[in-house]
């Protein structure tokens, strides 16, 4: 079943998000991406705690779409072993949903 899925992504840079979300909704791999600038965060890399600021994306897609877009975000991005982590939608707006799925698939109006 093609379930609505949500992606949590960070990336270094508010530049790099816009880069990357662009080219996820433009080629309809999400219906839509949210990008929250100036997170915080502490993190084990390396054998060391590092301190740094990310940028945090979330994409609102489908799950038959996800191993693409996970490709498309890894050819794009400037970390070695990006966060990329999918949450099942369980429920919500039924409309809502609905328009995720018409954007994805290229069927809106």
């Amino acid at each position: 079943m093609d379930n609505a899925t949500l992606v949590y992504m960070t990336v270094g840079s508010k530049k790099e998000a816009m880069a990357i979300g662009n080219e996820l909704v433009t080629n309809r791999l999400a219906a839509c991406v949210n990008i929250i600038d100036q997170m915080n965060s502490i993190y084990w890399w390396e054998g060391e705690i590092h301190y740094g600021n990310e940028v945090v994306m979330i994409a609102k897609t489908l799950s038959s779409k996800v191993p693409e877009l996970v490709e498309i975000v890894k050819a794009n991005h400037s970390y070695e072993c990006p966060c990329i982590v999918t949450l099942p939608i369980i429920s919500g707006n039924p409309d809502f949903l609905n328009w995720i799925a018409a954007e994805v698939k290229g069927m809106a109006d």
